[in-house]
């Protein structure tokens, strides 16, 4: 099983053991990314017996309630574009004055409209957005109706495919925002998939902004030049296991870097779809993240 694989796999897991899904939707869920019965026991059993979650020191608050803050997104159009390794789908928003391009990431549920309404958002605020499908080798996100098969497909691929498209998404990016930097974000194994597109020589990202993804083993910010904003949440435990690996490497590459964490939020804290949607938390990280991207140069 790979890093990603056992990612996945987690996941199922935690929405079990915070009651957002049934012991049988999650066996289910487990044996679609193929673990076999025993297997997926094991697993449920192991997150069942673990501590509750206890909030991390923060550089940042962020706490439960309020509103939303209010936005108007901008229309989206579904595109498909040529890449080395055959056609890639996407969602496209474009900015009416482009301050630069944002490459979107999504989760494990594919590309959904939440993300799509990301990628409208950003454009709204003046970065034309590319939300790349990464199920496009499989036949998209729209060939599964249930969401648990898309994570179940994603956990086929391979990481060096994810990288290829995400490389050639970049590609589209700057073919559609010419002459203007270039930024990549990502959320839950989107983030992951950020941080793996930062650690394999990507040299045209001017920034980068992985919300609460895992971060690779041995992963080195080696021929990167991207100013990175990591954003936590601090009950997200078993994804800030990996943070001091991601923090030790941004120190080691000495590329500017924040690490921003919200205690009070959980795992997936941005999606306003999901159980664990965190309204003040989103909307800070939201801003946080568009100022980071405008000091970077855009």
């Amino acid at each position: 099983m790979t890093e990603m694989q056992k990612y996945l796999a987690e996941e199922v897991a935690e929405d079990l053991a915070d009651g957002i899904i049934t012991r049988r939707e999650a066996m289910r869920r487990l044996g679609l990314l193929g673990l076999s019965a025993s297997a997926a026991s094991g697993l449920l059993a192991s997150f069942a017996s673990a501590p509750a979650a206890a909030a991390a020191p923060a550089k940042r608050g962020g706490g439960r309630g309020g509103a939303a803050t209010a936005w108007a997104p901008v229309a989206r159009e579904s595109i498909t574009f040529n890449s080395a390794n055959g056609p890639l789908l996407a969602a496209w928003a474009a900015a009416e004055k482009p301050r630069g391009g944002v490459l979107v990431i999504h989760e494990n549920r594919g590309l959904t409209e939440h993300i799509r309404t990301v990628a409208g958002r950003f454009a709204a605020s003046g970065y034309s957005a590319l939300a790349l499908d990464l199920l496009s080798a499989k036949g998209g996100t729209d060939a599964y109706p249930d969401e648990a098969e898309r994570a179940g497909v994603l956990a086929t691929i391979t990481d060096e495919r994810f990288v290829a498209d995400m490389k050639a998404g970049l590609t589209e990016l700057d073919r559609r925002v010419k002459h203007k930097k270039l930024a990549a974000t990502g959320f839950c194994f989107g983030g992951g998939m950020v941080w793996r597109l930062l650690t394999s020589r990507e040299k045209r990202l001017a920034a980068a902004a992985p919300f609460y993804g895992p971060f690779p083993t041995g992963g080195s910010f080696k021929g990167s030049r991207a100013a990175v904003l990591g954003v936590y949440g601090g009950l997200d435990d078993r994804v800030n296991e990996t943070l001091p690996a991601a923090q030790a490497a941004l120190e080691a590459a000495r590329l500017k870097h924040e690490i921003l964490t919200f205690t009070e939020a959980n795992h997936a804290f941005f999606n306003d779809t999901g159980e664990r949607f965190n309204p003040p938390a989103a909307a800070e990280a939201w801003r946080r993240v568009l100022n980071w991207f405008d000091g970077a140069g855009h």
